[in-house]
């Protein structure tokens, strides 16, 4: 059994493909792609569930770790590749969250939910007067 093992194994490691494919350099950034894609989706959510602590601390995270896949040998573009997506997608984050809190984001959402209310209010009560001048 052992010897089938070592000579599966050195069939992979001959084929420089799926000696990639076996290898951290592969498995750790594929495995890590979770949090750039779930950053991606968050951006079309509403800014006010956004945690601006997270958002900065992953900015640096991905940040380091961009340095980092530049750092090893043999360099790791794939894990450069899932922390630029990263880093990108959070700094978009940071910039939303910025501009509902800090900047009149937060203000202009709410006059327009208050502009709605009043408009559907408009609404209700122009149809209960034709309601009631139906009725006489």
């Amino acid at each position: 059994m052992a010897a089938a093992i070592k000579a599966l194994n050195t069939r992979i490691r001959a084929n420089p493909v799926t000696d990639y494919l076996c290898s951290t350099h592969f498995w750790g950034p594929a495995s890590n792609f979770g949090i750039p894609i779930a950053a991606v989706l968050d951006t079309q959510k509403d800014p006010e569930i956004i945690s601006g602590t997270m958002t900065m601390a992953l900015v640096g995270y991905s940040a380091v770790f961009m340095r980092y896949a530049m750092a090893v040998t043999p360099r790791n573009y794939l894990l450069f590749g899932c922390h630029i997506v990263n880093f990108s997608a959070q700094c978009t984050q940071g910039y939303r969250y910025l501009n509902y809190w800090n900047f009149g984001g937060r203000e202009k959402v709410l006059e327009e939910k208050a502009r709605q209310g009043v408009r559907k209010a408009e609404g209700a009560v122009s149809e209960g007067i034709k309601e009631v001048l139906r009725e006489k």
